[in-house]
């Protein structure tokens, strides 16, 4: 196993169970906010058919959360094992909101998920609805933190590199908690988890309507889901305008990418809704396009222009060049702490110290670097297109099919016409598609933002850990092994407890 690159293997040990994570995640995101309306509802209306449909969502939304908890404890665990560097260059920053996360939200939602399957015979209705109300803020705090230091590592704000501590250090906390990019991502993620919990409860609702059975139920928890959905559908498009925007004001090089955008095209940039993206050709196939819309989303303009894929490489060489001065600055500073002549030139070429860094990832001395290492070193800037394209358009798809599915629900349930068996069947069909569009969404977000840990700060091959190719392979395997089991006990309760139904009273009590 020598032969395997140590740094590939502990990138992929993270995105695998950063993956299996977020396969819980916005299904707990969704479904708190639904046991929050349905339970106010049973407050407002005092009928148990609606304390019955929380009750049966909250025992799925108990399985769920369980196994996100399990399957999350052990991702922040990696920074130190296998990104020891990252965590000692950035750790200062990184660290904060994640230690927050755990201060602040997750005991909240810890502690209210046991008042909250524990305390229906000790509390009053009002109160058990506040229980429920804290959880899901909880986990929505829970997510506004991740999303922060996620949100850091697209756009590095409000921190600097200090050449005495050979660190980044944060300079200011409201620029890294306000980050456009962090607040975007925060909203068009939480949305994305609305129609996950949505879809879920749609879909299952289908499956007992579709079998007559628990009707009463379940005809209140689908009107709910389709309301509740079609907003978080909507939602998700608007917030995913938003992303676009901030993704071509902070990641060019993605926003190219994405859209397969070799060459700048005259403003405003026409939208490729379909082709065939070649990195070794650097062009496109059967492309069909249109025209505007990309530059219309891209800079919410007609005159500004977005740079393809050929021009920001020619603008990273200029960059990487730069770079190798900071670099050099950095290096004098070191042999000689008192060289003011060196600190000018770092605190001049310092912003693009990150691309003197690049040329050492990739096996350059930056001082020894030559014009063909910084054309080489600038091509590797470029993502694989090819994935990005499909990915983001797959994401989009299965967007607006949400939003058609949800509008159709919302119609049929405000008519209360709910013999509609090819409506849930459609929603029955379409459940697993909210984890596919959410799971596309975080490889664009992650692998479009490669080679770099940090945006254009820290490269990612800097940042592991000194580890031996058999000792990530090994762990590798056993956290895939070891969730797998996870996820397939997740799956069968889910199925077992969702088949098995609500306890209910008999079905002419809830009339």
């Amino acid at each position: 196993m020598e032969h395997f690159d140590p740094v590939i293997l502990a990138r992929l040990q993270f995105a695998a169970t950063a993956l299996y994570h977020f396969l819980f995640v916005p299904l707990t995101l969704g479904l708190s906010w639904l046991l929050v309306i349905l339970e106010a509802t049973y407050v407002m209306t005092g009928r148990p058919v609606w304390k019955d449909a929380v009750k049966f969502w909250g025992k799925l939304f108990g399985i769920n959360f369980a196994m996100g908890v399990a399957t999350g404890i052990t991702m922040e665990f990696q920074f130190g094992t296998n990104w020891a560097y990252y965590s000692h260059y950035v750790g200062d920053i990184f660290g904060t909101p994640l230690a927050i996360e755990g201060l602040m939200a997750f005991f909240l939602e810890s502690t209210m998920v046991g008042l909250f399957f524990f305390g229906w015979n000790k509390m009053t209705r009002v109160q058990h609805l506040a229980t429920t109300g804290f959880l899901a803020l909880g986990t929505n705090l829970s997510a506004v933190w991740i999303l922060i230091a996620n949100g850091w590592m697209q756009n590095p704000v409000g921190a600097e590199f200090n050449v005495d501590t050979m660190r980044m250090e944060m300079h200011s906390f409201y620029e890294l908690i306000f980050n456009p990019v962090a607040q975007a991502k925060f909203v068009h993620t939480v949305s994305a988890g609305y129609v996950c919990g949505s879809m879920f409860v749609l879909a299952i609702s289908s499956y007992f309507l579709l079998k007559q059975q628990h009707v009463e139920i379940m005809k209140r928890s689908f009107a709910v889901a389709a309301s509740f959905g079609l907003a978080g559908a909507l939602s998700v498009a608007v917030l995913g305008d938003e992303s676009g925007y901030t993704v071509n004001s902070h990641q060019q090089m993605k926003m190219a990418a994405i859209e397969a955008m070799w060459d700048t095209e005259p403003a405003p940039a026409a939208l490729t809704i379909f082709a065939i993206p070649s990195t070794g050709t650097m062009s496109n196939r059967y492309e069909i396009k249109i025209p505007y819309l990309l530059g219309l989303i891209g800079t919410r303009s007609f005159n500004e222009t977005i740079p393809g894929i050929n021009q920001l490489i020619a603008q990273s060489e200029g960059r990487i060049a730069n770079g190798i001065k900071a670099y050099g600055a950095m290096v004098a500073i070191n042999k000689n702490p008192k060289d003011n002549a060196a600190r000018e030139v770092l605190k001049t070429t310092g912003k693009d110290l990150g691309y003197g860094l690049l040329l050492k990832a990739n096996g350059i001395d930056p001082m020894k670097a030559t014009t063909a290492d910084i054309t080489a070193t600038s091509k590797t800037l470029i993502p694989d297109v090819f994935v990005l394209f499909w990915a983001f358009h797959i994401m989009v798809a299965c967007g607006l099919w949400f939003i058609l599915l949800f509008a159709l629900a919302f119609w049929k349930a405000s008519k209360r016409r709910f013999a509609t068996s090819w409506l849930y069947k459609a929603a029955l069909y379409s459940l697993p598609l909210p984890w596919v569009a959410i799971e596309l969404g975080w490889i664009i977000a992650e692998y479009g933002r490669q080679p770099w840990a940090i945006e254009g700060i820290l490269p990612t091959r800097l940042g592991a850990s000194a580890n031996s190719a058999p000792m990530v392979m090994t762990s590798l395997f056993g956290f895939v092994a070891f969730y797998t089991v996870l996820l397939i006990v997740d799956v069968t309760l889910m199925i077992r407890y969702a088949k098995k139904g609500p306890e209910t009273a008999p079905e002419g009590a809830h009339a």
